[in-house]
Order: C-alpha cells, then sequence, then structure tokens
C-alpha cells in the first residue's frame, strides 16, 4: 500500500509539472463549460500516454 501511495504521489507531481508547462490541455482535449460546471475530457492526453506507455513496455519486455 505504501508503494502504491508513493506511485500515485510521483504521477500527481509528475501531472502538476506538465501542467506549469502547459501539457495540461493537448489537441483532441474537450472541455465543456456551461454555468458554473466544467466537463474535462483528456482524449488527446489519454491517447499520448497510451503510445508512449506502449512503446515503453515494447522496449523493456522485448526478447
Amino acid at each position: 500500500m505504501i508503494g502504491g501511495a508513493v506511485l500515485l504521489l510521483v504521477l500527481g507531481g509528475l501531472f502538476l509539472l506538465l501542467g506549469r508547462l502547459g501539457l495540461d490541455r493537448l489537441p483532441g482535449d474537450l472541455v465543456f463549460r456551461r454555468g458554473n460546471a466544467t466537463f474535462y475530457f483528456p482524449i488527446g492526453l489519454m491517447i499520448l500516454l497510451s503510445v508512449v506507455g506502449t512503446i515503453v513496455l515494447n522496449i523493456v519486455f522485448r526478447r
């Protein structure tokens, strides 16, 4: 459980850092604002993370 908490802490810090660098809104991300409610669907970010994760896992588990 401690390892999972540390992993979440590192990921949260990484997302904060990426937000300060301007990588929080990528092309393809959908944002809907109506009144005082905002819905954010990070489709572009999820596609980017999927591609990067696939490449990293292919390199790590290559035989």
